[in-house]
Protein backbone atom coordinates (compact mmCIF):
# COMPACT_ATOMS: atom_id res chain seq x y z
CA UNK A 1 0.00 0.00 0.00
CA UNK A 2 0.95 3.47 -0.94
CA UNK A 3 1.70 6.60 1.61
CA UNK A 4 -0.37 9.70 2.05
CA UNK A 5 1.48 12.57 0.90
CA UNK A 6 0.34 16.11 2.01
CA UNK A 7 1.85 19.31 -0.08
CA UNK A 8 0.69 22.67 1.08
CA UNK A 9 0.66 25.04 -1.29
CA UNK A 10 3.26 27.39 -1.92
CA UNK A 11 3.66 31.17 -0.82
CA UNK A 12 0.81 33.47 -1.32
CA UNK A 13 0.21 37.39 -0.07
CA UNK A 14 -1.98 36.55 2.58
CA UNK A 15 0.35 33.74 3.81
CA UNK A 16 3.12 36.50 3.97
CA UNK A 17 1.48 38.36 5.91
CA UNK A 18 -0.70 35.85 8.50
CA UNK A 19 -3.51 36.65 6.96
CA UNK A 20 -6.55 33.83 7.17
CA UNK A 21 -7.54 32.67 4.04
CA UNK A 22 -9.88 30.39 3.15
CA UNK A 23 -12.63 31.16 0.43
CA UNK A 24 -10.53 34.27 -0.59
CA UNK A 25 -8.95 33.19 -3.84
CA UNK A 26 -5.46 34.73 -3.52
CA UNK A 27 -2.80 33.60 -5.80
CA UNK A 28 0.76 32.39 -5.45
CA UNK A 29 3.29 34.84 -5.24
CA UNK A 30 6.26 34.21 -7.82
CA UNK A 31 8.09 32.84 -4.63
CA UNK A 32 4.88 30.71 -4.02
CA UNK A 33 5.03 29.56 -7.97
CA UNK A 34 9.23 28.75 -7.04
CA UNK A 35 7.97 26.75 -4.10
CA UNK A 36 5.34 24.31 -6.15
CA UNK A 37 7.58 23.92 -9.15
CA UNK A 38 10.47 22.84 -6.42
CA UNK A 39 8.03 20.05 -4.72
CA UNK A 40 8.00 18.42 -8.30
CA UNK A 41 10.84 15.97 -7.91
CA UNK A 42 9.87 15.37 -4.42
CA UNK A 43 6.26 14.18 -5.08
CA UNK A 44 7.63 12.63 -8.52
CA UNK A 45 10.02 10.40 -6.32
CA UNK A 46 7.09 8.00 -5.37
CA UNK A 47 4.35 6.41 -7.40
CA UNK A 48 1.59 8.03 -7.56
CA UNK A 49 -2.15 6.61 -7.46
CA UNK A 50 -4.42 9.41 -6.97
CA UNK A 51 -3.76 12.93 -6.59
CA UNK A 52 -6.42 15.54 -4.96
CA UNK A 53 -6.65 19.32 -4.26
CA UNK A 54 -8.45 21.50 -2.92
CA UNK A 55 -10.29 24.11 -5.84
CA UNK A 56 -8.76 27.23 -4.63
CA UNK A 57 -6.61 28.40 -7.02
CA UNK A 58 -3.08 28.64 -4.80
CA UNK A 59 -3.80 24.79 -4.78
CA UNK A 60 -4.70 24.03 -7.87
CA UNK A 61 -1.60 25.70 -9.35
CA UNK A 62 0.44 24.17 -6.82
CA UNK A 63 -0.91 20.52 -8.13
CA UNK A 64 -0.02 21.88 -11.82
CA UNK A 65 3.20 23.55 -10.91
CA UNK A 66 4.53 20.30 -9.06
CA UNK A 67 3.46 18.29 -12.06
CA UNK A 68 0.30 16.59 -10.60
CA UNK A 69 -1.54 17.47 -13.96
CA UNK A 70 -4.08 14.44 -12.95
CA UNK A 71 -5.60 16.10 -9.84
CA UNK A 72 -8.97 15.47 -9.02
CA UNK A 73 -10.56 18.81 -7.31
CA UNK A 74 -12.27 18.09 -4.25
CA UNK A 75 -14.23 20.47 -2.05
CA UNK A 76 -13.60 18.66 1.25
CA UNK A 77 -10.25 19.77 0.70
CA UNK A 78 -10.73 23.46 1.16
CA UNK A 79 -9.22 25.25 4.16
CA UNK A 80 -10.99 25.74 7.25
CA UNK A 81 -14.11 28.43 6.93
CA UNK A 82 -12.13 30.96 8.86
CA UNK A 83 -15.89 32.93 9.11
CA UNK A 84 -15.46 36.25 10.46
CA UNK A 85 -12.08 36.14 10.77
CA UNK A 86 -11.47 35.94 7.39
CA UNK A 87 -8.26 38.27 5.96
CA UNK A 88 -7.90 39.01 9.85
CA UNK A 89 -4.06 38.09 11.74
CA UNK A 90 -4.24 36.40 14.74
CA UNK A 91 -2.73 39.35 15.93
CA UNK A 92 -5.69 41.45 15.16
CA UNK A 93 -7.56 38.83 16.95
CA UNK A 94 -5.70 39.15 19.96
CA UNK A 95 -6.54 42.71 20.27
CA UNK A 96 -9.89 41.67 21.40
CA UNK A 97 -9.51 38.03 22.20
CA UNK A 98 -6.40 37.57 23.76
CA UNK A 99 -6.30 33.95 24.33
CA UNK A 100 -8.25 32.87 21.27
CA UNK A 101 -6.85 29.98 19.58
CA UNK A 102 -8.06 28.42 16.80
CA UNK A 103 -7.65 24.78 17.49
CA UNK A 104 -9.63 25.22 20.69
CA UNK A 105 -11.81 28.24 19.82
CA UNK A 106 -12.99 28.02 16.35
CA UNK A 107 -14.32 31.13 14.95
CA UNK A 108 -16.29 34.27 14.91
CA UNK A 109 -19.42 33.61 12.65
CA UNK A 110 -19.43 35.43 9.36
CA UNK A 111 -21.73 35.83 6.75
CA UNK A 112 -24.63 33.42 5.70
CA UNK A 113 -21.98 31.92 2.92
CA UNK A 114 -19.05 31.33 4.80
CA UNK A 115 -20.58 31.12 8.59
CA UNK A 116 -17.00 29.44 10.11
CA UNK A 117 -16.23 26.14 11.06
CA UNK A 118 -15.82 24.68 14.02
CA UNK A 119 -12.68 22.32 14.71
CA UNK A 120 -15.27 19.69 15.01
CA UNK A 121 -17.04 20.60 11.72
CA UNK A 122 -13.41 20.72 10.31
CA UNK A 123 -12.77 17.18 11.24
CA UNK A 124 -15.68 15.75 9.95
CA UNK A 125 -14.69 17.25 6.75
CA UNK A 126 -11.03 15.74 6.88
CA UNK A 127 -12.59 12.31 7.88
CA UNK A 128 -14.93 12.50 4.58
CA UNK A 129 -11.32 13.13 2.98
CA UNK A 130 -9.39 10.08 4.68
CA UNK A 131 -12.14 7.74 3.42
CA UNK A 132 -12.06 8.84 -0.18
CA UNK A 133 -7.33 8.23 0.54
CA UNK A 134 -8.41 5.01 2.19
CA UNK A 135 -10.81 3.93 -1.09
CA UNK A 136 -7.70 4.78 -3.62
CA UNK A 137 -5.46 3.09 -1.48
CA UNK A 138 -7.49 0.10 -1.78
CA UNK A 139 -6.08 0.12 -5.63
CA UNK A 140 -2.75 -0.59 -4.28
CA UNK A 141 -1.95 1.67 -7.37
CA UNK A 142 0.51 3.94 -5.62
CA UNK A 143 0.27 6.92 -2.95
CA UNK A 144 -2.04 9.45 -2.67
CA UNK A 145 -1.55 13.37 -2.88
CA UNK A 146 -3.26 16.15 -1.31
CA UNK A 147 -2.63 19.62 -2.23
CA UNK A 148 -4.56 21.29 -0.04
CA UNK A 149 -4.04 23.93 3.06
CA UNK A 150 -2.10 24.61 6.03
CA UNK A 151 -4.23 24.08 8.95
CA UNK A 152 -7.11 22.23 7.10
CA UNK A 153 -3.89 19.38 6.38
CA UNK A 154 -3.09 19.30 10.06
CA UNK A 155 -6.55 18.67 11.42
CA UNK A 156 -6.39 15.83 8.60
CA UNK A 157 -3.31 14.48 9.78
CA UNK A 158 -4.73 14.69 13.37
CA UNK A 159 -7.51 12.47 11.99
CA UNK A 160 -4.92 9.97 10.20
CA UNK A 161 -3.16 9.58 13.42
CA UNK A 162 -6.60 8.88 15.68
CA UNK A 163 -6.46 12.08 17.64
CA UNK A 164 -9.34 15.14 17.82
CA UNK A 165 -9.28 17.49 15.38
CA UNK A 166 -7.91 20.11 18.20
CA UNK A 167 -4.37 18.22 17.72
CA UNK A 168 -3.99 19.25 14.69
CA UNK A 169 -2.31 22.39 16.35
CA UNK A 170 0.53 20.30 16.97
CA UNK A 171 1.55 19.60 13.12
CA UNK A 172 3.00 23.15 12.24
CA UNK A 173 2.92 23.18 8.09
CA UNK A 174 5.27 25.49 5.87
CA UNK A 175 4.36 26.95 2.37
CA UNK A 176 5.54 24.55 -0.37
CA UNK A 177 6.46 21.55 1.16
CA UNK A 178 5.29 17.66 1.04
CA UNK A 179 5.01 15.59 4.17
CA UNK A 180 4.52 12.18 4.21
CA UNK A 181 2.67 9.70 6.10
CA UNK A 182 3.27 6.61 6.00
CA UNK A 183 2.28 3.29 8.12
CA UNK A 184 4.38 0.83 10.95
CA UNK A 185 2.91 -2.43 11.98
CA UNK A 186 -0.27 -1.09 10.23
CA UNK A 187 -0.79 1.88 12.28
CA UNK A 188 -0.17 5.82 10.43
CA UNK A 189 2.93 7.12 11.56
CA UNK A 190 4.52 10.49 10.11
CA UNK A 191 7.33 9.30 8.04
CA UNK A 192 8.56 12.66 6.92
CA UNK A 193 7.13 16.45 7.84
CA UNK A 194 7.73 19.82 5.92
CA UNK A 195 10.28 18.11 3.41
CA UNK A 196 11.81 20.35 0.53
CA UNK A 197 13.97 19.25 -2.17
Amino acid sequence: MGDLLLVRHGETEWALNGRHTSWTDIPLTENGREQARRVAPLVGSYHVGAVFTSPMRRARDTAKLAGLDQAVVDPDLCEWDYGGYEGVTTLEIHRTRPDWFLFDDGVAPGPPEHPGETPEQVGARADRMLSKVDAALANNEGSVVLVAHGHFLRVLTARRLGLPASEGAHFLLATGTVSRISTEHGRPVIAGWNLRP
